[in-house]
């Protein structure tokens, strides 16, 4: 029940796990597509697949934490959380930076053109 008292931190550790899940489009949904991409590239199928199960298992697990925060109604309410500017101005440049990075096509062509290189 983390949304009722705090919405804006609840929506920033949404943002993070569906990073951390490889949910399109944030940040981490690329990096899990290129490390895959690359993997198979060089012919290391059985790697691919292990990533994907597990990949695909640890989804499971982010989207209790989701669902938890968002959903589930606790009776002993989660207290209000005082943050500072600072603590405010880092969750928003790490929130911007998951999904500038997930959604800047030319940021993901120069990483791959460089990666491409080896």
């Amino acid at each position: 029940g983390l949304y009722r008292t705090n919405p804006k931190l609840s929506m920033v550790m949404m943002v993070a796990l569906f990073s951390l899940a490889g949910i399109p489009p944030v940040a981490g949904f690329f990096g899990k597509f290129f490390l895959y991409a690359a993997a198979a590239s060089k012919g290391y199928y059985i790697l691919v697949f292990i990533g994907v199960v597990n990949a695909t298992i640890s989804l499971y697990y982010y989207l209790l934490v989701v669902r938890a925060m968002f959903l589930r109604k606790n009776p002993n309410a989660i207290p209000y959380f005082k943050s500072n500017i600072y603590m405010k101005l880092g969750l928003l440049m790490a929130s911007a930076g998951i999904l500038v990075a997930g959604l800047y096509g030319p940021f993901y062509d120069y990483i791959f053109t460089i990666s491409n290189s080896f």
